[in-house]
């Protein structure tokens, strides 16, 4: 038996049974709000009993299976998780034995005469259960997406505050690629100023004198006489 009950534990079946409990509590009462305006239509009144039925047995499946998932996570949870978690289990069981005693009186209404003057009496106090039954479903909600509770850190065993960090692993270092620095680049050359505006003073100078030419600065060589004019003069 015990392996059964650990097998189903793996199943994780509480989301599933309370999708069931909301679905045929709040069918079977909105059946029976039909029912009383159609009196002539007797087959919807033992519709809404067999649902009602059937949804107070799912919510005691509720009941069972919220346990075991409460048992799971509680040593991971921290003190307003699990302030929370308390919180929406102790009104999930109020809320399984409200609606076993709503679907006894249902079945009473059906099938004991005298009991059927108080139908109207039974039909306020569904619609305040089926209204209990949206705030635990809203409530089961909050505890996943708004504490965290179930989800994959504290479901597959993160370790608690009371652990030493000590006995925690040392994460495996991921491996990396060496990846060279990019190349300086070459520095632009700054651009060149533009050139100074000749001073007035060196635009008002007297001209330089002209440089002489090569044939002017060089005197030219006297004529040697010739042997011939020597002996005329002599």
């Amino acid at each position: 038996m015990q392996t059964v009950v650990d097998f189903l534990k793996e199943l994780h079946l509480h989301p599933f049974v309370d999708h069931f409990t909301v679905a045929l509590v709040l069918v079977a009462i909105l059946i029976d709000l039909f029912a009383s305006l159609m009196p002539a239509r007797t087959w919807l009144r033992y519709a809404a009993v067999t649902l009602l039925v059937l949804g107070a047995a799912a919510a005691a499946g509720s009941k069972v299976t919220g346990g075991w998932e409460a048992e799971r996570v509680w040593d991971h949870l921290s003190g307003g998780q699990k302030d929370a978690l308390r919180a929406h289990a102790q009104f999930g069981e109020y809320l399984a034995y409200a609606l076993a005693g709503l679907a006894a009186w249902r079945l009473g209404l059906q099938f004991i005469g005298f009991l059927g003057r108080t139908r109207f009496v039974y039909l306020i106090v569904a619609v305040i259960a089926g209204g209990a039954i949206l705030y635990q479903g809203d409530s089961g909600g909050d505890l996943v997406y708004e504490h965290g509770i179930g989800v994959a850190p504290a479901a597959l065993g993160s370790p608690s505050s009371s652990e030493s960090p000590g006995t925690a692993q040392a994460p495996t270092p991921v491996p990396t690629v060496y990846v060279p620095p990019p190349m300086p680049s070459a520095p632009s050359s700054a651009p060149s100023s533009p050139p100074a505006a000749p001073s007035p003073a060196a635009s008002t100078a007297a001209p330089a004198a002209p440089a002489p030419s090569a044939a002017a600065a060089s005197p030219e060589p006297s004529p040697v006489p010739s042997p011939a004019a020597k002996s005329t003069t002599l």
